[in-house]
């Protein structure tokens, strides 16, 4: 990671807890002019420098709960209207609460997989299932750039305000293609970012990690998932959650004919 000369810059985990002006000082020392000393400053970010921001953010969420948690911006359960007998994958599953949701709404013949990067929340994620008795459940230790799971393997992916923290969305997306059965779905709640957002809040590792800066706007949401494969793509902002972005719900089908774009 290339330094600053002028300012101090705080670790990944002291700058998601920097944003107040009053801690400002405090973390970033009597130089930092901005939250975490990045905003606004064209500061390259390593490749795993966003990946290990998001993971310690999220690792200490699920130490200071005791059941499970949902940070997600959307209702992804609605969106992917799951049936009895199907199989679900559900990226960046965190505390598991969409999971057990997805786990009784396609029943005992069906499936329902979580995965999560995170120990912590696999480990509140397993207690939340223990305490349920919930059996047609897995929870899977992975990246969502890299899912663990066979191809052509479930019915259906879904995610709660997770793509936006990744670092290689393109990735995401032919996994998602990838493990989806041909003509099944990917119906996802997600943070979209206004085309006008600005750099600065774009580079702006704390908010990344809050599902804000690392957004895609809707017409590169929809490019990229047509690259990767889908068809029939629907972008529907449902609420705002910043200046410059809102939250929507993303659906998509996995194109049956082979090749991904083609």
């Amino acid at each position: 990671m290339a330094e600053l000369e002028t300012t101090r810059c705080c670790s990944p985990a002291e700058q998601t807890g920097c944003c107040e002006a009053d801690d400002k000082a405090e973390c970033c020392g009597s130089g930092g002019s901005s939250c975490g000393c990045r905003s606004g400053q064209q500061v390259p970010l390593d490749v795993g420098e966003v990946q290990e921001a998001v993971r310690e953010r999220y690792a200490a969420v699920a130490t200071t709960v005791s059941e499970s948690a949902t940070l997600g911006c959307g209702n992804p359960i609605a969106v992917a209207e799951l049936n009895p007998g199907e199989i679900v994958l559900d990226l960046g599953s965190g505390g598991g609460l969409d999971v057990l949701l997805s786990a009784a709404r396609v029943g005992p013949t069906g499936r329902a997989y979580g995965l999560d990067m995170t120990d912590e929340m696999l480990d509140l994620a397993r207690r939340s299932q223990s305490e349920a008795a919930v059996e047609n459940v897995e929870f899977v230790r992975g990246k969502i750039e890299d899912v663990p799971l066979p191809d052509d393997s479930v019915d259906v992916v879904i995610s709660n305000c997770v793509i936006n923290l990744s670092d290689d969305k393109p990735a995401v997306f032919r996994e998602a293609a990838r493990v989806l059965r041909p003509g099944c779905r990917f119906a996802v709640s997600d943070v979209i970012a206004d085309p006008e957002m600005d750099e600065g809040t774009r580079r702006d590792l704390a908010q990344w990690t809050g599902c804000i800066a690392g957004a895609l706007t809707e017409d590169e949401f929809r490019r990229e998932l047509a690259a990767a494969g889908f068809e029939e793509i629907g972008v529907q902002e449902t609420h705002r959650v910043h200046d410059h972005a809102g939250s929507a719900t993303i659906r998509a089908l996995r194109k049956v004919s082979p090749g991904a774009g083609g």
